[in-house]
């Protein structure tokens, strides 16, 4: 008869979620866990059978624990913009948690529709919420979510790594310039002109840019 397990799976995941938050994914080791958990690491290899498996558990529990966070967003009106606000103030206040879910390598990872499918849920709802309150079809709300999200994201991660720090009246300006601008964008129907143009096609003919023009590969 195998031994009866000393510890849950809820409550080993618990102690590593916990462990994670205060030290970084690093520190994550069967021994170090074991020492969390108040024992060796035996007992967690009678819940699970590697640590890869307890990774993947915690993986989940740390999205879990962003959802919650973020779902508060509802309270508040426009409960888009607030996600991103919520996204960054858990990158301040869980960095090494939001560098377990955001900032780690992903090898299946291959476009912005394999992030978006990771973020589950919560995506889903925003892109939801950005077609009922501004008036955008499908596409249009996926645009503004993709560009607002990566720019929450470069602050988030700015946060995260300790290189900067915002308040949530800084936060709430940077987060509605860009959405406002995005808004502008998608409204006019410009979102996909490029906005960048080499200088010998914008119609001048003076003598700096012609040289420039024939300097450019």
């Amino acid at each position: 008869m195998p031994p009866k397990p000393k510890f849950t799976r809820e409550e080993i995941v618990a102690a590593a979620l916990a462990l994670v938050s205060e030290k970084g994914t690093e520190a994550l080791t069967a021994r170090d866990l074991g020492l969390r958990l108040g024992s060796s690491a035996r007992p967690i290899f009678t819940v699970f059978q590697s640590m890869e498996e307890v990774q993947r558990q915690l993986r989940q529990a740390a999205m879990e624990r962003f959802d919650s966070f973020a779902e508060r967003a509802m309270h508040y009106t426009p409960a888009f913009k607030q996600f991103g606000m919520q996204m960054i103030l858990f990158a301040q206040e869980e960095p090494r948690l939001f560098r377990l879910l955001f900032m780690t390598e992903n090898a299946r990872a291959r476009s912005f529709e394999d992030v978006f499918a990771q973020l589950g849920d919560t995506a889903r709802l925003c892109v939801g919420l950005i077609e009922r309150d501004y008036g955008l079809t499908e596409p249009e709300a996926m645009d503004l979510f993709r560009h607002v999200w990566i720019h929450t994201y470069g602050i988030g991660a700015l946060c995260a790594t300790g290189m900067c720090s915002f308040t949530e009246e800084e936060i709430n300006e940077m987060l509605g310039h860009d959405f406002a601008a995005m808004m502008l964008l998608i409204q006019s129907g410009r979102l996909k002109e490029k906005t960048v143009i080499p200088l010998c096609i914008s119609g001048k003919s003076d003598k700096i840019r012609a040289q420039i023009c024939r300097e450019t590969p």
